[in-house]
C-alpha cells in the first residue's frame, strides 16, 4: 500500500531549494515552478512541478495526490509557469484515468525511490493498474494561454 503523503522536514528543505535554482534560472531537468491562486485566500502560491512531455503535448502529474496545488488548480483552471526569467500562462485541465494511465506510467519511468513510494504500481505494471491507479494521482493536461 503506498504510503499517504505528508511533507517532511527533508521535503520542505528540497522544496526551498529547488524553488530558489528554479527562480534563479537553473535548468533541473523537467522541473518548473507553478504558480496558482488559492481557491480560499485568493493569493497565489509557488511549487516546484515536473512537467511530464507525452505525445507533443504538456502534462501536469501529482505523485504526492490531490495535495493543495491540485485542488487549487482545479478551481482556478488556470496558473503561470516559470524558470528563470520566462514566465507563461496556461490552463490546466484535469483529464479521465484512461487519458491518465499512460501520461503517469511515463512520469514514473526513471522516477527516485521516495516518488515511487507514493504508488501502488511500477513503471511495469499495466495501463490497467495505472487507471486504478489515476484516482489517487490527479493529471492535467497544459495548454499555453500566452
Amino acid at each position: 500500500m503506498a504510503k499517504s503523503f505528508r511533507p517532511t522536514l527533508f521535503f520542505r528543505v528540497g522544496h526551498i531549494i529547488n524553488t530558489l535554482l528554479l527562480r534563479a534560472g537553473v535548468e533541473k531537468g523537467n522541473m518548473t515552478l507553478l504558480t496558482v491562486r488559492g481557491r480560499k485566500s485568493g493569493q497565489p502560491h509557488t511549487i516546484p512541478v515536473a512537467l511530464v512531455e507525452y505525445n507533443g503535448q504538456r502534462w501536469l502529474t501529482a505523485p504526492y495526490g490531490a495535495v493543495n496545488w491540485v485542488r487549487n488548480l482545479r478551481v482556478a483552471g488556470e496558473a503561470t509557469l516559470t524558470r528563470g526569467r520566462h514566465t507563461e500562462r496556461i490552463s490546466a485541465c484535469e483529464v479521465t484515468a484512461q487519458e491518465a494511465a499512460p501520461i503517469l506510467k511515463r512520469s514514473l519511468i526513471g522516477a527516485r525511490s521516495f516518488v515511487l513510494a507514493y504508488f501502488d504500481v511500477t513503471p511495469d505494471s499495466s495501463l490497467a493498474e495505472f487507471e486504478r491507479e489515476a484516482s489517487n494521482h490527479p493529471v492535467f493536461l497544459v495548454k499555453s494561454l500566452s
